[in-house]
């Protein structure tokens, strides 16, 4: 199988509040595997024939041999064919789809997860380069992050699952293989869960930091509206993207 990639597109959901949900994607060349796809590969494995899988989604055998042989030209065998035979021949998944079909079912779950994970966005530009990484300088400061290789105009995303959240003086410090984003900030908000709880530090900017903690790293800090805070990420863990439109 060629090598691939792993991708999630993004939709919106039809209510007045934009939600998000993935369409989660790998993708060799001009082919990509979907949730279409992994749907007929495990028909075929149920099945123990094409035809019958076709038959059971709704499609013509015809399609669904035309979607199996473009599968297979940019990921490789997928399906062995029998012929014949005291059962009538049939259909079989190869390991190679069989551990695609496993790809595919890590990706859609790291998909979902993304979905229920809010992100800090910050605009700003690469004043600075160095291999993948890069510096951008934002509203709120210096932000350390993997950058796109052509743009200087970019939007960083920061995940709430990648930030934590210190006391000021106990923040770790990071090294040149383990750099981290550090910002002092005040609490603005602390939302309960049983288990999770949503934090909004105020960083300086409009918009403030989203981060995801333990009720009881809630407790262990003390955090409450007007707490004082060091919000520290990886460097590793901060994507830029190009700005929209730049």
């Amino acid at each position: 199988m060629t090598d691939d990639t792993e991708t999630t597109e993004g939709a919106t959901a039809e209510d007045d509040s934009p939600q998000a949900t993935f369409d989660a994607q790998l993708v060799a060349g001009d082919v990509s595997f979907g949730a279409e796809d992994a749907r007929l590969l495990r028909a075929i494995d149920d099945a123990g024939s094409l035809n019958a899988a076709a038959t059971a989604l709704g499609r013509s055998y015809a399609h669904a041999q035309r979607r199996v042989v473009a599968l297979e030209d940019g990921l490789g065998a997928l399906v062995r064919r029998e012929r014949g035979g005291a059962h009538g021949g049939g259909s079989t998944l190869t390991e190679n789809a069989r551990s695609l079909l496993q790809r595919f079912r890590r990706l859609t779950a790291e998909s979902s997860g993304l979905a229920e994970v809010d992100e800090t966005v910050l605009v700003g530009s690469v004043t600075e380069r160095d291999g993948e990484f890069g510096l951008v300088q934002t509203d709120v400061g210096v932000v350390r992050a993997l950058v796109p290789p052509d743009s200087e105009a970019v939007e960083v995303a920061i995940r709430s699952d990648v930030i934590t959240l210190h006391s000021p003086g106990s923040a770790p410090r990071g090294d040149e293989t383990s750099a981290r984003n550090q910002f002092v900030g005040e609490i603005r908000g602390v939302e309960r869960g049983e288990r999770i709880a949503r934090v909004a530090v105020d960083v300086g900017t409009d918009t403030p930091f989203l981060a995801l903690i333990t009720t009881t790293s809630v407790e262990r800090l003390g955090l409450e509206p007007g707490t004082e805070v060091v919000a520290s990420f990886k460097a590793t863990a901060t994507r830029a993207v190009p700005r929209r439109g730049a």
